[in-house]
């Protein structure tokens, strides 16, 4: 049967899919939608199968706070090149999955992809769609919640970058402009735990065996190693853990300080620190 210009564009209204691929799938199919819709899904699945062990490493991140401040999700949205994160679809994709996490408060990635949507069908068939319409791998590679006393969440101007902070013993005080300060101290300084009991072990003797092997390297007797690699191990934690660190905005006061100062008692409870690229 003849395809007409308004079959197709029927089509790519309902789908999403190209004018040409619609116009494919429709004379595959004989005109009939449905089968023709089949026909583009399953070009997806082809497209995540063929492409499954590509490399994603552009994307999206986004962070959301409760209406009542105490719980945060950040989610990952990657693609495997940069012209495709900036793509409306992309992008209201991503939107989609955020508000899913959001609305369903799902306890894994598994859980938050099997999500239906307003047709239906789930948010990973959503996701297996966009790829055969866009060509390239898509995945959520990261779902992260936080629930505290007061969540604070921060945004990377570039769209790559997200972190929630959790804050606890708050007292009542508005702890949302330090919450700020932190959430971006996290942003710059990239700590690695929140303070030194949770640097793993593996981490520890790694940096234990570096700090001696500098000091025998410098000359140092075999009988001050130790020490002068726990010294070392010590500034590492200062480095390196987020209630250690010094301020940014004001290196006289470590951020466990800085909270302690703002409201006493006031510490972080957990973050989480998302990048894509």
């Amino acid at each position: 049967m003849a395809i007409t210009a308004q079959d197709v564009n029927r089509l790519r209204q309902e789908t999403g899919a190209g004018m040409m691929d619609c116009k494919k799938a429709l004379t595959e199919a004989n005109g009939d939608f449905e089968a023709a819709k089949d026909i583009l899904r399953k070009a997806g699945q082809k497209i995540a199968s063929k492409r499954a062990d590509n490399a994603t490493s552009e994307g999206i991140v986004l962070t959301q706070v409760s209406a009542d401040g105490t719980t945060g999700k950040v989610i990952a949205f990657a693609c495997e090149t940069e012209p495709v994160s900036k793509v409306a679809d992309f992008q209201n994709l991503a939107k989609a999955v955020l508000e899913a996490a959001v609305s369903t408060n799902a306890s894994t990635k598994d859980e938050l992809l099997a999500t239906p949507q307003a047709d239906g069908r789930s948010l990973q068939d959503h996701i297996t769609d966009l790829m055969g319409k866009i060509g390239e791998k898509l995945d959520v590679v990261t779902y992260e919640s936080i629930v505290a006393d007061k969540v604070v969440a921060y945004n990377h101007s570039n769209g790559k970058l997200g972190v929630l902070v959790g804050l606890k013993n708050t007292n009542g005080t508005d702890v949302t402009e330090v919450g700020k300060d932190v959430a971006m101290q996290i942003a710059a300084m990239k700590p690695i735990a929140l303070d030194k009991n949770g640097v793993d072990a593996a981490t520890v003797a790694r940096e234990i065996e570096i700090g001696k092997e500098q000091a025998r390297a410098e000359g140092k007797p075999e009988a001050m190693l130790e020490k002068i690699a726990q010294g070392k191990l010590n500034k590492f934690y200062k480095d390196n853990t987020l209630l250690n660190q010094e301020f940014v905005k004001d290196s006289s006061l470590t951020i466990a300080q800085l909270l302690d100062k703002t409201s006493k008692g006031l510490t972080v409870s957990e973050f989480k620190r998302v990048a894509i690229g």
